[in-house]
């Protein structure tokens, strides 16, 4: 396409900022952004990181960019938001779309958590024509009234699957519950999963797809290569891998910020200049890492996934991940950091060798075919490092550092005295003493599955059936997400394994429900996934993991959970489930009852009452219904302790409990809690209190 061409599709401003970034045509998604039948219509747009959604985004968004955007009282008056998940690609954006607009004359903003109310103030008073932001620093600014919503006419979600994952739902729902009715909503995301599609559905009437690529089809630009390692030789693996590739832009995934931070100090303790990126950081360093990564001056930059967002680096010649993600969709966004405008790029994946069957299976989800190749011997890396010296000094190509006049009449007086090769020498032992050896990682290989042979039956011989898996193997967890929030089994089991730190093969059982769902994890690990899923998760705070058992009852293996005390009932709806008080607390639970439960009448359960036991100068509660809230320690009683008989006398008749057994009688009746209850003037229910005894 010539300029001529370009001009004419973009228009004479559009095309003179395309041809100063030095691009000479449109690619297939900004084609298909620009097509007649897409103008006045909401968007779904899908395609390939690194293939120019960005600037698709801005075309889509150009029509609408007329009138006068100047501030009142340094309010700004924006036509278009963009909404995304993180801060580094808040500013990716608008950088992107303010050099496509530059010479139309529109501005654009980002409002970005981290940065300075008044910064941010001063940029919506210059009039912007566009707005980008995350969506909690967003929807604040609009609720300030920095932002006057009533001139809008387009919203864009960038990377909608990525801000649902990190649990901007409700700041999302809130932004567009500010905007107008008659709006243009336009959505871009890697993937479309169900809850995208669900919230797509909500905010946009008669969208059109549009595929740059079609979903599913991998970034033919990349090579994927998956690494064997043992667990312990991560580290060595990625020094390795560093060194047999000098020079190459490379970006390491790691799971967690703590992972991040040691894997970069354990390659900064190797000689190799990297720099870490992860959302606990201040936004000064973030800053300061990006623009030494932009610009060549670190050999790797070390980063979560939710921080690596945004990274628009073309050279990024190779992705590496420290560990497998926990799902598909992660690794489309990881990989598609590099291969980016055409170049080609490489994603290399570390797997210990039990984890090579769920990794090739969660690579084949992601739509990609990953060889296995062994790791660089240390002796493959020595051997190519050699071959790059030789090439550096003896060759033609030109260097960096080009010798003067000076330097070769030193280097041939030093050639002169015969101490030429020693001399060499020094100079390579300084040149290499800059980073650390090679590693010596122990070679592991992927075992072929073997097929296992039968034995020959004798005629007539019925085959032995196989074991059930026993029901103590597992525990029952309760995820408080259900399919009526976008919950499915996929999606529970990577959020499970990123928040309990456990691997795929140690959950057993997913059970979908409308409000709820549980999931079986395997005894062995049962305790750690506890403590670990007990804390709060950054990406979705609503959602709670716990046992089974904490709540009462246990699981029904059909699908719902099996209550005792009660008949089914449908499950509220989920605000109201998060939002539901407690019981009272009652005194002690009484104990679990064996045998069917006690028949209801109009719902309530009926009441036995329960002589108190002989406590001297105690009166005892009448045992109140069963809740599955967590026991409470008992308050200690002020009295001195009065001897009892062990039998204070013939036992009542009545059913007899299954409650455990004491010295008193068989009822579980609860124990005394220190305080009286409150009579009324008719005495307590079912006869007069029982009078203190004489001691």
């Amino acid at each position: 396409m010539d300029e001529q061409e370009l001009a004419a599709r973009l228009g004479p401003d559009l095309a003179a900022a395309f041809a100063e970034r030095g691009y000479t045509t449109l690619t297939s998604v900004q084609e298909a952004a620009l097509d007649p039948a897409a103008k006045d219509c909401d968007l779904r747009i899908s395609s390939q990181t690194g293939s120019g959604k960005t600037v698709a985004i801005g075309l889509a968004l150009r029509d609408l960019l007329d009138g006068d955007f100047a501030p009142t009282d340094g309010v700004a008056k924006p036509a278009a938001l963009v909404v995304v998940p993180t801060r580094e690609l808040a500013r990716q954006v608008e950088v992107e779309l303010a050099w496509l607009f530059a010479k139309v004359g529109h501005r654009v903003a980002s409002v970005i958590g981290g940065s300075s109310y008044r910064d941010e103030r001063r940029a919506l008073g210059s009039g912007p024509a566009i707005v980008v932001g995350t969506p909690g620093r967003l929807l604040d600014q609009l609720e300030r009234g920095a932002i006057d919503p009533s001139g809008i006419r387009a919203v864009a979600l960038d990377e909608a699957d990525r801000m649902l994952d990190m649990g901007f739902r409700d700041d999302i729902e809130a932004i567009f519950g500010q905007l107008p009715e008659e709006r243009r909503t336009h959505l871009v995301s890697a993937t479309f999963p169900r809850d995208v599609i669900a919230l797509a559905d909500s905010v946009q009437s008669d969208p059109i797809m549009i595929e740059g690529t079609p979903l599913g089809v991998a970034n033919a630009d990349i090579d994927h290569v998956i690494h064997l390692v043992r667990p312990e030789q991560r580290t060595d693996a990625i020094v390795n891998l560093l060194l047999a590739r000098p020079g190459a832009q490379t970006l390491i995934f790691a799971r967690t910020r703590a992972d991040v931070a040691d894997l970069a100090n354990a390659l900064a303790d190797s000689g190799f200049f990297v720099s870490a990126l992860s959302g606990e950081m201040e936004q000064r360093e973030r800053n300061r890492a990006l623009a030494a990564f932009k610009s060549g001056d670190l050999d790797a930059l070390v980063a979560t996934d939710v921080a690596a967002r945004g990274i628009d680096v073309q050279d990024i010649a190779r992705v590496i991940h420290a560990e497998p993600p926990s799902d598909a969709d992660s690794y489309t966004h990881r990989s598609g950091r590099t291969g980016r405008a055409g170049k080609k790029g490489t994603s290399t994946v570390l797997v210990v060798p039990q984890g090579l069957s769920r990794a090739t299976f969660l690579l084949r989800r992601a739509g990609v075919t990953a060889r296995v190749e062994p790791l660089p011997t240390a002796e493959v890396i020595l051997d190519a490092r050699d071959e790059i010296v030789i090439s550096d000094l003896t060759g033609e190509a030109e260097l960096a550092a080009t010798p003067d006049e000076r330097t070769m009449s030193l280097a041939e007086r030093i050639i002169a005295t015969g101490n030429g090769a020693r001399a060499i020498a020094r100079l390579l032992a300084q040149r290499f003493a800059r980073k650390a050896p090679p590693r010596e990682v122990t070679p592991v290989h992927a075992r072929p599955v073997e097929q296992r042979k039968e034995r020959p039956r004798p005629e007539g011989a019925t085959p032995r059936p196989k074991p059930a898996p026993r029901g103590d193997d597992w525990v029952t967890f309760r995820v408080t997400w259900g399919e009526a929030h976008g919950a499915d089994a996929r999606r529970l089991l990577a959020m499970a394994c990123r928040r309990g730190n456990i691997q795929g093969s140690d959950i057993g059982a997913i059970r979908v429900m409308r409000a709820f769902s549980t999931i079986d994890v395997a005894r062995a690990v049962a305790d750690s996934f506890a403590t670990a899923a007990e804390q709060p998760d950054p990406r979705d705070v609503r959602v709670k993991i716990q046992r089974f058992d904490d709540r009462g009852g246990a699981p029904d293996r059909r699908g719902a959970p099996h209550r005792a005390s009660a008949p089914h009932r449908a499950a509220p709806p989920y605000r109201e489930r998060e939002r539901e008080a407690p019981p009272p607390y009652r005194g002690r639970p009484a104990p679990h009852r064996k045998g069917p439960p006690p028949q209801r009448e109009n719902g309530v359960a009926p009441v036995t009452l329960i002589p108190p036991p002989s406590v001297d100068a105690e009166r005892s509660k009448p045992a109140g219904p069963k809740h599955a809230g967590p026991r409470h320690a008992e308050p200690k009683h002020a009295e001195p302790k009065h001897a009892e008989p062990k039998h204070p006398g013939p036992k009542p008749a009545g059913p007899k409990h299954a409650g455990p057994k004491h010295a008193g009688p068989k009822h579980a009746a609860p124990r005394p809690t220190g305080k009286a209850p409150k009579r009324g003037r008719g005495g307590r229910p079912g006869g007069a209190p029982p009078k203190r005894r004489k001691g």
